[in-house]
């Protein structure tokens, strides 16, 4: 009798542990399930508003009389949408050779002054009165070897987050200099900020928090993703933390 009781309840955890299994991996599918889905919702969105704009800006050139300034000023506007489609477009092979590890992440010494620079400059943002939106304080002529296409990649993903989180006109920071022998960059925002439980999960693939058709920053959930990637292939350390009073400052130290 004893014996038959015994047989029973290992059969029972067995089942239980079965079962629980079961309905993790089932969390896990359903989950997976719906990244996906919002990254098709997200990429859609990423690609359908730059092109609307685009259309609508061509549309009023041949339509209308415009004076020299103006047809410019949607022209200059329509590449800076086209420039969108391009990162956008960069940020999904990009993701998707690293994960077919069929990027081998080509080395050179290259002035990391100067892509920051480049990147900052083109994403500046010109639409609030004479201030800058974002504040660059870089130090000159620091010299690293990496992969310049790849890390072009990092710091215009990080760039890019911080003006999409940060409110209206919030300032953004972006700081290069050598701190202890090592470059050292960092990019605040004035965002909502992250909570403490998330701020490692962010750099999974197609994380994002809620739901896509809710939620008002858009993106693909693959740019930080590609930043963790890409660090950890030119062995440089990234931490997020708060900043003050509100958002979120990512800092990287190369080694």
């Amino acid at each position: 009798m004893a014996m038959v009781m015994g047989e029973g309840s290992v059969f029972l955890f067995m089942l239980g542990v079965g079962a629980y299994f079961l309905h993790k991996s089932i969390k896990k599918e359903d989950k997976l399930r719906e990244q996906q889905q919002n990254f098709l919702l997200s990429v859609t969105h990423e690609l359908k508003s730059p092109l609307a704009a685009i259309k609508l800006s061509l549309q009023t050139i041949v339509k209308r009389d415009l004076d020299k300034a103006r047809q410019t000023s949607l022209l200059n506007n329509s590449l800076k949408d086209i420039e969108r489609l391009d990162d956008l477009v960069e940020n999904m092979l990009l993701a998707t050779k690293i994960e077919n590890r069929s990027y081998s992440f080509p080395a050179e010494e290259f002035d990391l002054s100067e892509l920051v620079t480049k990147i900052t400059d083109r994403l500046q943002i010109h639409s609030c009165g004479c201030e800058q939106v974002i504040t660059p304080f870089i130090e000159p002529k620091i010299i690293i070897t990496g992969d310049p296409f790849a890390l072009s990649s990092v710091v215009n993903n990080l760039v890019e987050n911080a003006v999409k989180y940060s409110g209206e006109c919030a300032e953004i920071t972006v700081e290069l200099k050598m701190q202890d022998g090592h470059a050292f960059l960092s990019v605040g925002d004035k965002g909502p900020g992250i909570p403490d439980g998330e701020k490692m999960l962010i750099f999974d693939k197609f994380y994002r928090v809620g739901q896509e058709h809710t939620r008002k920053a858009k993106g693909t959930g693959l740019g930080l993703f590609i930043v963790k990637e890409v660090l950890q292939r030119h062995d440089a350390d990234i931490s997020v933390k708060d900043n003050v009073p509100q958002g979120t400052i990512f800092e990287i130290t190369f080694s």
